[in-house]
């Protein structure tokens, strides 16, 4: 769903551009909180936050290589944003989104220039922001168990794709730069990207439920959802022992893991995905809507359309750009985070009634 120059004209792009740009800052805000601490409040886990979400970011830049068909002629590829949300947190997860959708579009030519506000508030703010809400609410109802967060994560990502959709219709309605009725744009979108998000879905919950199966605490999603003991005497009163911390374990080994699927997802796996066009390419041709698209300013980057310029083997070159973009995301996204967390050290470090500059 990476929308290209063209689609939305400069005003909508411009102020869609001012909408991210406020979103990614109350993000950065808020991540500060979900990399120093857990949502319970026991101050464990936000250390282990920390260095997996620029991983997160290069998971999913990874995934989002492998189009998978939907239906005749049509593809879809993963969002993220309910993945990313529900790992490392709705902040911190909005700020993967958008470094995998910079780097796309800088160094891939993937998603426009002029569009990256659209593309970020469509596939980024929107989508965390209805995911992690509606898993939210699912996670407080449902039983307080690990298969529950897997579950919610499934229904959580499944709404969110058409979410996105339904926000693109909104924009396009705002400042489409072509001539075609909304309902039909409406109708095209949203069924289409139901059945993408069936698969956004599947990837969600396998990987959600992967990294509980042996890491449950590294989830940010799962936090908080066990009981604390009490223990009941005769007389009614009820006690809560005094836990001690449970000792640190190291993140190192599911690190390695997820960091080794990325590179042969993008590097290896990517070769087999559909070519097919992904849901916003299908309907844009089909009603027209890229009509009036632009080329993008990057197309003669030597990275351009996920190809090594100069590389003459087609698979060698599609592997190539995948291992460089699973690195440049992690570094990045891995920059980010570093200085978000350094930046809580140095504001919890400040005197009282003094602020961090």
């Amino acid at each position: 769903m990476h929308v290209p120059d063209g689609f939305i004209n400069a005003p909508v792009s411009l102020a869609t551009g001012a909408v991210a740009a406020a979103a990614v800052a109350v993000a950065l805000r808020g991540a500060r909180r979900e990399l120093g601490g857990s949502v319970d409040g026991s101050g464990h886990g936000g250390e282990r936050t920390a260095p997996l979400a620029g991983l997160v970011a290069a998971f999913v830049f990874a995934v989002q290589m492998l189009n998978f068909p939907v239906a005749a002629g049509t593809s879809g590829h993963l969002l993220g944003g309910a993945l990313a949300a529900i790992l490392v947190g709705p902040c911190t997860g909005m700020l993967c989104i958008s470094v995998v959708l910079l780097m796309q579009s800088v160094l891939f030519a993937d998603g426009g220039l002029t569009a990256l506000g659209v593309n970020i508030t469509d596939m980024a703010v929107v989508t965390t922001i209805v995911s992690y809400g509606l898993f939210r609410l699912l996670v407080t109802v449902l039983p307080r168990r690990r298969p529950s967060v897997t579950a919610a994560a499934f229904v959580a990502a499944l709404v969110s794709v058409p979410a996105a959709a339904v926000a693109f219709t909104g924009l396009y309605a705002l400042g489409g730069t072509t001539d075609v009725p909304l309902g039909k744009v409406f109708t095209a979108m949203v069924g289409v990207h139901v059945l993408i998000g069936i698969g956004e879905a599947v990837i969600t919950a396998l990987t959600v439920g992967a990294v509980i199966a042996v890491r449950p605490d590294l989830v940010y999603g799962a936090r908080g959802l066990r009981r604390p003991l009490e223990l009941r005497t005769p007389d009614g009163t009820v006690t809560v022992p005094q836990a001690a911390p449970a000792p640190s374990r190291s993140a190192r080994p599911v690190a390695v893991a997820g960091l080794v699927a990325a590179l042969a997802l993008a590097g290896f796996v990517s070769y087999y995905a559909s070519t097919s066009p992904d849901g916003l390419e299908k309907v844009a041709h089909d009603k027209g809507l890229d009509s009036k698209e632009e080329e993008h300013a990057a197309k003669d980057s030597p990275l351009a359309d996920y190809q090594v310029k100069d590389v003459g083997d087609e698979r060698i070159s599609g592997g190539l750009a995948g291992v460089i973009g699973v690195g440049a995301t992690l570094a990045a996204g891995t920059g980010v985070f570093v200085v978000v967390r350094k930046r809580r050290s140095r504001t919890a470090a400040a005197p009282a009634g003094t602020e961090a500059l």
